[in-house]
Formats: structure tokens, sequence, C-alpha cells
């Protein structure tokens, strides 16, 4: 095939022709800083206001609940110090699970620092969390749950309406980091009793640069960027106006298809796990098998290293991943993947493919192709599996 197969879309997606052809303008001939007072001002302000509106309905939210950020890392780090900071008298104590991308993970280590006490809960072989280990794991002084909606290296959905009635039976306040899963799943923020919820642009087809954080009325935190009355005073810095309209088309967008995209993506997700697991011995599938990300394939390859079959994908022209994007450079096997029990061994052979609306059926063919040939030249150079061989000539 000659041209690129692109199957990382959990790392970043193609910014969508209507996305940028709303911004345009934006950088051109609406360009004011929507904070000013003059009347020029006042378009591109109105048109910030318009994708809080656009994406406030998507989620069932309201306008006012909807605070801009500059992605969803700021947004992850804004809910849990902001809410261990407005929560400090009532305790110290928040609680998350091992499978959170680091924008929590190092957040609450850094909260850690600072005096406040972090239980990370145990996941199920499939990464999923149990509602009766939250409920244990909560105390009189527990102020926040952090549960991700779906993880991003494996894509198994959590049961996030279970989690959040267990906090809030408790009389605490529960976020979600649903920065894969906002735009590619149905999310109604009342109906899953959320009370602060992260998400990005970039991960539907949006520009990069620009996430929220979903904050039910009423709930009180601290702001996170000081330095001007922006977001309702809670978020300081000049409006990133057009990155705020595209990311209120790119919402449109995916609200106008989104049961379709999903259709679409999980025939050919299940068509690609279907012939991994048949045609390539010693496979294995990460995450639970339906209640996953429609778009997401994960995948351990025994007795080979993911950097060197991410290499040779490449050079036949395939995009893929062995996790997420922010830790591609580590050596370190993912801390989902152990989480969830394999071994270091095992771990280290893992393959992450996510398609979009984009991907065809005869690129997912190609890829498996290419990915049996790659994992078997692979095997043939591994000492680990001539000795396995040896010992099972059976196959």
């Amino acid at each position: 095939m000659d041209k690129m197969i692109y199957l990382d879309n959990a790392a970043t997606t193609a910014v969508r022709p209507e996305v940028l052809e709303a911004m345009r303008p934006f950088y051109e001939a609406d360009y004011a800083n929507p904070s000013s007072a003059y009347a020029f001002a006042g378009k591109t302000a109105a048109r910030v206001e318009e994708a809080r509106e656009t994406i406030a309905a998507f989620l069932n939210a309201a306008p006012e609940e909807i605070f801009f950020t500059g992605g969803g890392s700021e947004s992850d780090n804004w809910a849990l110090k902001g809410i261990t900071d407005a929560m400090a008298v009532k305790g110290n104590h928040i609680i998350t699970t091992k499978i959170e991308h680091h924008a929590i993970l190092h957040t609450a280590q850094y909260l850690e620092k600072h005096g406040v006490e972090v239980t990370y809960l145990d996941v199920d072989a499939d990464g999923k969390v149990d509602p009766a280990a939250l409920e244990a794991a909560i105390r009189p002084e527990t102020v926040l749950v952090s549960v991700m909606f779906a993880n991003n290296e494996i894509g198994t959905i959590e049961p996030v309406k279970e989690l959040a009635a267990v906090a809030h039976a408790h009389g605490v306040l529960f976020h979600t980091d649903a920065v894969q899963a906002f735009g590619h799943v149905p999310i109604d923020v009342k109906e899953l009793g959320i009370d602060l919820m992260s998400a990005s642009a970039h991960k539907l087809n949006g520009p990069k640069g620009v996430g929220l954080l979903y904050i039910r009325k009423g709930i009180r935190i601290e702001s996170f960027v000081h330095g001007g009355a922006q977001e309702r005073g809670k978020r300081a810095g000049t409006t990133n106006a057009p990155g705020i309209v595209g990311f209120g088309k790119a919402v449109e967008l995916a609200r106008e298809t989104l049961a379709e995209r999903a259709a679409y993506e999980t025939g050919l997700r299940d068509r690609l796990i279907g012939r991994v697991l048949a045609e390539i011995p010693y496979a294995r599938l990460n995450g639970h098998r339906t209640d996953r990300l429609p778009n997401n394939a994960n995948f351990c390859f025994r007795f080979i290293e993911g950097e060197s079959l991410l290499i040779l994908l490449d050079r036949a022209g395939i995009c893929g991943s062995s996790g997420s994007a922010c830790t591609s450079g580590s050596l370190d096997p993912s801390h989902v993947l152990l989480a969830i029990g394999l071994p270091h061994e095992i771990a280290h052979g893992s393959l992450r493919l996510t398609l979009s609306e984009e991907t065809t059926e005869e690129e997912i063919d190609y890829t498996v192709d290419e990915l049996k040939k790659i994992v078997e030249r692979l095997r043939m150079m591994s000492p680990l599996y001539e000795d396995f061989r040896k010992k099972h000539p059976e196959g």
C-alpha cells in the first residue's frame, strides 16, 4: 500500500477541514481579544460563547459549567489540585486508580508531597475498577474520587455511573478524565452523576492546545491559573478564541455522526481483533472485549519487543504506538499493562492501534498482513522464542 496508514488516533487526530475553516476568521479578520470592551471584540466573544453552549449541550450541562483550559492535562491538574485546596478543611484524602493517565498519577504524586493522602485502586484483568473496592477505600476525610472514563491505552470503559454513585453516597465528589472518551461515546454528566470532567479537543478532530473542565454548578474549586478574570475568574490567560471555536465545531461534527462513527469503527476494530487473535500465535488482547472504546485495539505479542515492532510497522507505512503517546520515549513497560497483571516480559511486547472514521477495511487487512510477517520475523530473531519452541515442539 502506497499511502501512510495512521492508526494512532488515541495520540492525536487530524483536524477536520470544517474545523479549520471555522477557526480561520479568528486568526485573520476577527482577531480581537474577546475580553476587550470595544465592539470589534464582540463578535469574537459571541462565538466563544456559542462554542461553550454547543459543548455544554453535548454533555447535558449548563454553559456556565464549562471552563476552557489549555488541554486535558491542565484540566486534570486543575481538578485534583483545585478540589484538594478548596476542600482542605474537610479532609486530605483522594482516591484514584493505578491505570490513570500520567496527568492524574503525577499530579497525585505531587499532592502526596504536599500532605495529601492518595489511595490508588487496583483493577481487574480487563482494567475495570470494582465499585466495592472504591467503597472500601473511602474514608471520612476523602474529598475526591478520580477515575478515568475510558483507558487511553487498553480502551476499557469504566462503570462511571456506579462509581459516581458510590462516591456520592459518602458525600465525596467524583471526577473523570474523559479525554479519550469525549466525542467517541455518549456522555451525559447529569445522568452519570459526574461532578467534574476533563476533555481535550485534539482527540476528536479539533485543534491542539485547548481543552475543558466541566465543573458542576455549586462545586467550590480553587483557581488553577492566576492573573486575569477570564473564564469567570477561574482560569486566567488570554482566551484562545480560534481554538475554542474549533473545539466547538469539532464537537458539533462529533455529535452529528457519533452513533454512525461508533458503529463503523467498532466493526473495523472487531475485524482487526478477530484476525490478529486467529492468525498470530501467542497474541493477547488487552482490555475488556466489548466494554471498550469503539476505535481501540491493544495487543501483546510474546517473545518480541514493542519498540522493534513499531519501527518495522513504520517501515511498512503503518503508524501505531506501544501505549500512551505521553510515555512513548520510556523504556519501561506500560504501567497499565502491569496493573492488569501482565508480567514485564509480556508487557514489553505491546501494540496499540486506534482507528478513525477514515480508516478502511483494506487498511485493516493490510495492517494485519504486515503485522503477521513482522511478528514472525522478530520471533525468529528471539532466543527466548527459540528456547520456547524447543520446549514446546508441538507448537
